[in-house]
């Protein structure tokens, strides 16, 4: 999917990665969650039940903005 334009600078250079999640118990790649955040009683984040799909992305290699995608689930 590196066949975008920056929408900062308009470079069409574009180096695929990912950003990491290096929390406590963390598996390593950021997931992105549906729904709004809701915390439970120890203060983490609630996920039972919610879908979650791995994280994309893309560093303009102009001007190093991240764009980031969530296209395919997790």
């Amino acid at each position: 999917m590196s066949d975008f334009s920056c929408p900062r600078c308009g470079n069409g250079q574009h180096e695929e990665g990912f950003v990491e999640d290096g929390g406590q118990g963390s598996q390593g790649a950021l997931r992105w969650i549906s729904g709004p955040l809701r915390r439970g009683p120890m203060g983490g984040a609630r996920r039972m039940g919610r879908q979650r799909w791995e994280v994309e992305a893309w560093r303009c290699t102009g001007c190093g903005r991240l764009e980031l995608y969530a296209r395919e689930q997790a």
